[in-house]
């Protein structure tokens, strides 16, 4: 794919350039920066986004935060001997992903971010996993501001206090001042941990946002603005179940009122179709050109996950309008993918030497707990299907594991997984502690839940016709039913290999989470805390069961959806 976009663009720059160059008219008006010469400012944006921990390099040598550090610092010297300027931003989402990370609170990765030099994030959905203390511990941490315009602290009476975080900063750009809006995603107070978001109150990004760029406005602080978010990237704006994300924001503001976006959460690099008119996505693999989205003039950018790639956009300024010079997704050490979709043992492009410095101080953390994460408890003939495209769209082996791993210990009749708490596959040999923390990082408690057969029907019908391709998706084990996707009603026929009765009484699990109503769940008015941590859990049941045959908890077509495009699940 080659971004015929972008090149067009760089065309055009250099014939109208040559063209000016000829020109006795002194008078006219520039099309080019070189036509503008000192009046055209430059300035070029680097940006990542969902981190989940990744401050360490995988065991191909990909990504990593000190080979990070090299890039960004060549680019930095790079654009300033050409008399630019840089600004580096995150998409959010530092946290949640690895062990290494998640047993200390991230602080690898924030200290890290400092060492690369950060100039502004957005705050993440995943950032509420621990308790407001640790994210205000990570702030501290932070030599760089974290942007929220849409997070309030909600008052005693329940209404809208102050705001949580900063909802923008102004950076000077060679004397061109650019503001960067903060926002995150609304769909937080569905998918955050319900015990810490609580207090606080997330509003409609695309209100706030026009907010903010009326503040601004009036104050004169700015002369262009962009947004960093945390809000998702959905082709032509078909977010699904998702909350609303970047396209659909860019689409309810005044042409020209938001220049850039920078985004995160839908972990996905946005690189466009360049003859699709900006409605779906080209198939990108590490290397590629990338031309990214453009909706109602506004530019929206998302550099996939992990540190995997750094986003760089060159913009130029001139005539009081911003271009966009050149964009490409630089990868860092990732190998090259054969037409298979397979890693191959080329880079995708040059070698990228880890910085020495930022590598020696990362590997005290990554080194710290080794002996426990590396211990060996169980394993298995096969894969353990946890992608996030896998689990998320369809019932998979390791998605009902967990679910009746959950339900058996407990002794309940069924059991409810939310496809969104499943964060990894366990590849087939050993499975170590370090698997277990890295397939489900978050804490969650195991509830235990009793209802009537018709509690448990209307139950069904709302969480297992949520939309695939959301965390939402469920993983359900120990039902027969046929699930409605238009009229959201479950049809049950059998559970726990019984008939059903609607007058029977029925013990199921689902996390805790979920029982508070993350993901869009119905909140359990009264779920039994069992004690049992999800992770150790898992741990104890691995542990126990020494082998594990995969084909044991693959699905077996118990659940039939109706009215929906997919026959894995509800999509209308």
């Amino acid at each position: 794919m080659r971004n015929m976009l972008i090149k067009g663009l760089v065309a055009t720059a250099v014939l109208a350039a040559l063209a000016g160059c000829n020109s006795d008219d002194d008078n006219s008006v520039a099309t080019t920066c070189a036509e503008a010469g000192s009046a055209c400012t430059t300035f070029t944006i680097l940006h990542t986004n969902d981190n989940h921990g990744r401050f360490w390099e995988n065991s191909d040598g990909e990504y990593g935060m000190a080979a990070r550090k090299t890039l960004i610092d060549s680019i930095r010297t790079e654009v300033s001997k050409n008399g630019g300027q840089t600004l580096l931003l995150s998409g959010g989402d530092i946290n949640t992903g690895v062990p290494e990370s998640d047993l200390q609170d991230a602080i690898p990765d924030f200290t890290g971010m400092n060492k690369i030099g950060y100039d502004a994030m957005a705050v993440g959905n995943h950032e509420f996993d621990n308790p407001l203390s640790i994210l205000d511990m990570q702030r501290r941490l932070a030599e760089f501001p974290m942007l929220a315009a849409n997070i309030y602290r909600k008052n005693a009476d329940g209404t809208q206090g102050e705001r949580y975080f900063e909802a923008y900063k102004v950076f000077d750009m060679n004397g061109l001042k650019v503001a960067v809006i903060g926002l995150t995603t609304e769909d937080t107070i569905k998918i955050g941990n319900p015990e810490y978001v609580s207090d606080l109150i997330f509003t409609d990004p695309k209100v706030e946002v026009a907010k903010v760029i009326k503040e601004i406005k009036d104050a004169k602080a700015a002369d262009i603005i962009f947004a960093t978010t945390h809000m998702g990237h959905y082709a032509d704006g078909q977010n699904g179940s998702n909350a609303p994300g970047d396209v659909a924001m860019a689409r309810a503001l005044k042409e020209g009122d938001l220049q850039v976006v920078i985004g995160g959460h839908s972990q996905n690099p946005v690189c466009m179709e360049p003859d699709s008119d900006n409605k779906a996505y080209a198939a990108f693999k590490p290397g590629d050109d990338c031309a990214p989205d453009k909706q109602n003039g506004t530019w929206i950018m998302q550099a996939h996950e992990w540190g995997k790639y750094v986003g760089r956009a060159d913009f130029e300024y001139f005539n009081g309008e911003l271009h966009l010079a050149s964009y490409k997704l630089v990868p860092v050490n990732m190998r090259k993918l054969d037409d298979a979709g397979k890693k191959t043992a080329d880079l995708a492009g040059a070698k990228i030497e880890p910085d020495a410095e930022l590598k020696e101080l990362l590997s005290y953390y990554q080194e710290k707990g080794q002996d426990k994460l590396g211990e060996v408890i169980a394993t298995t003939d096969a894969l353990l299907d946890g992608e996030r495209a896998s689990v998320r769209n369809k019932q998979t082996n390791l998605g009902r594991m967990l679910a009746m791993a959950q339900s058996a210990k407990v002794t309940a009749d069924f059991g409810v997984m939310n496809s969104g708490g499943v964060r990894a596959s366990i590849q087939p040999g050993n499975i170590s502690y370090r698997d277990v923390l890295t397939v489900q990082p978050f804490g969650n408690m195991v509830t235990l839940n009793e209802m009537t057969g018709t509690e448990v029907a209307t139950y069904l019908g709302a969480v297992a016709s949520l939309e695939i391709g959301s965390g939402g998706y469920a993983q359900i084990t120990g039902v027969k039913m046929t699930i409605d996707c238009v009229a959201k009603t479950a049809t049950i026929s059998d559970i726990g290999g019984k008939d059903f009765s609607p007058t029977a009484t029925y013990k199921f699990t689902v996390p805790s989470f979920n029982a508070a109503g993350g993901d869009g769940y119905p909140k359990l008015e009264s779920p039994i805390q069992t004690g049992y941590v999800d992770a150790d859990l898992l741990y104890s049941f691995l542990k126990e069961k020494q082998m594990i045959t995969a084909a044991d908890y693959n699905s077996v077509g118990d659940i039939v959806y109706e009215n929906s495009k997919n026959v894995e699940g509800c999509k209308i």
